[in-house]
């Protein structure tokens, strides 16, 4: 990567967009080398664990370099941008000052500070950072003052020492995003040699620990070197092969940890839903709603949240850290939606405050912003409890996993005429089956059953919305 020098070029860096999220792919760029760009103008769109984000550019200029492909991962921090801008005496100074603001976030802090990260402690040792053993400060990290000092001695810029391993008890130093990478791996940063500025363990050193081969022991013969395996291969007409990464990673990363955290319990009930489709016609026609997305979703959604206002107790998470049950007195009703890019679950907030006119509005705007692929990283936090519709896909119903933090999603499985007892006689009814699972630490059995019987109850006679509201 080249270096920008020019004191008119402006650094952009990957920002945490999403809540202490560590990196993010560059998904497609917006602009080339040589383009005019203003402030605000959204230069590149990136995909983090959570979703799709664009990023605008903070200031006006011209593009110099592109300092990463389309499709590569990047830390967060890390500068993906280089834009030439005016006012050179003023970008000058920005060099100075962001060097200046790094190294002082190096420095360690009088006793007394709180810390920043969680995870990451405040450190007790004097402001002053001690030289690691058998390593030297490159010139370039020498302060204004001390790069004159050596001059005035006659001394030139001092070459930097081979890099060595951290010195034993000392902490090694590293980035958030490097510490997270170290753990991933299961490389431990006190073996491994740094080769940052100031003994900083970067990613390639972690990588670098994790590819260098574990001597023999010194009491063991030399045993001889296997010959080298052939690389796996595979059918390239018959297979593709995906890249797990981004959302689909993370979906994949949260449900392992949900189904194995959570004792899942499932229920299930078949209802007959007749009235409540002849209700979802009837609205259609109703002029309150017009232009706004009313179909057998929106009142299923409606009755979880009248199931949830008779058994508050099923709106909960459970705190591991303090063992305790939270109850939730308000309802972010998450919805599951498939995109290109993978699972996804946007809720609504605060849905249990909502008529069913704006709940049909933001059922509406949650769908089509999903599709587009432009839902947020806050439209995805905060949820307490899901509905997941595999009844679009023509499936009777399933056994779904909680979304990590939530004590229960709903499963709504696909409604189809079906033969039914109704009124002493059988008679084809519009008829699906219901699947609820909840973690059973907070949520027992009856309290399940419950919330599954009230819903229910609600599809069958839809005029419970009014006496059970």
């Amino acid at each position: 990567m080249t270096t920008m020098t020019d004191s008119s070029v402006r650094e952009f860096k990957m920002p945490d967009v999403g809540e202490g999220l560590t990196e993010a792919e560059i998904l497609k760029w917006y602009v080339q080398p040589g383009d005019t760009v203003t402030d605000g103008q959204v230069v590149c769109e990136v995909e983090t664990a959570k979703a799709a984000v664009e990023l605008p550019i903070p200031y006006d200029g011209v593009v110099r370099e592109l300092h990463f492909p389309e499709g590569t991962t990047v830390d967060v921090g890390t500068s993906i941008i280089a834009v030439a801008v005016g006012g050179g005496a003023a970008a000058a100074e920005e060099p100075v000052q962001e060097a200046v603001a790094e190294a002082a976030a190096e420095e360690p802090k009088p006793e007394g500070r709180q810390p920043v990260l969680v995870g990451y402690g405040v450190s007790t040792s004097s402001t002053k950072r001690r030289p690691r053993k058998g390593t030297e400060a490159p010139a370039a990290a020498q302060t204004p003052s001390a790069a004159i000092q050596a001059e005035l001695n006659g001394h030139g810029p001092a070459a930097p020492a081979a890099p060595a391993a951290p010195v034993t008890g000392d902490r090694p130093l590293a980035k958030p995003p490097v510490r997270k990478l170290a753990k991933d791996l299961g490389v431990d940063l006190a073996t491994v040699v740094p080769s940052g500025p100031d003994g900083i363990i970067t990613r390639e050193d972690v990588h670098a620990a994790v590819a260098a081969p574990e001597p023999a022991p010194r009491s063991e013969p030399a045993a001889p070197a296997p010959s080298p395996s052939a690389p796996t291969s595979y059918d390239t007409t018959r297979e593709t092969r995906i890249p797990v990464k981004g959302v689909r990673k993370a979906t994949a990363a949260a449900m392992v940890g949900s189904a194995f955290t959570a004792p899942h319990v499932t229920e299930f009930v078949t209802v007959d839903v007749t009235r409540t489709m002849k209700l979802v016609e009837e609205l259609k026609q109703d002029k309150e709603y017009t232009g706004l997305r009313v179909n057998p979703l929106l009142l299923i959604a409606k009755a979880l949240l009248v199931a949830i206002k008779r058994n508050p107790d099923i709106n909960a998470s459970w705190d591991e850290a303090a063992q305790e049950i939270v109850v939730k007195h308000y309802v972010n009703l998450g919805i599951a939606a498939a995109t290109p890019r993978g699972l996804i679950v946007p809720n609504i907030k605060d849905a249990h405050a909502q008529t069913l006119p704006q709940l049909a509005g933001s059922l509406g705007e949650l769908v089509s912003t999903a599709r587009e692929g432009k839902t947020s990283p806050a439209a995805m936090q905060g949820g307490t409890v899901t509905i997941t519709n595999v009844g679009v896909f023509g499936v009777d119903t399933g056994t779904p996993i909680l979304n990590p933090g939530e004590s229960a999603i709903l499963a709504v499985g696909a409604i189809k005429l079906q033969p039914w007892v109704h009124k002493g006689k059988v008679k084809p009814r519009q008829v699906t089956t219901l699947a609820l699972s909840f973690d059973h630490r907070l949520v027992d059995g009856e309290l399940g059953s419950k919330v599954l019987a009230d819903v229910a109850a609600v599809l069958e006679q839809p005029k419970r919305l009014i006496s059970w509201a």
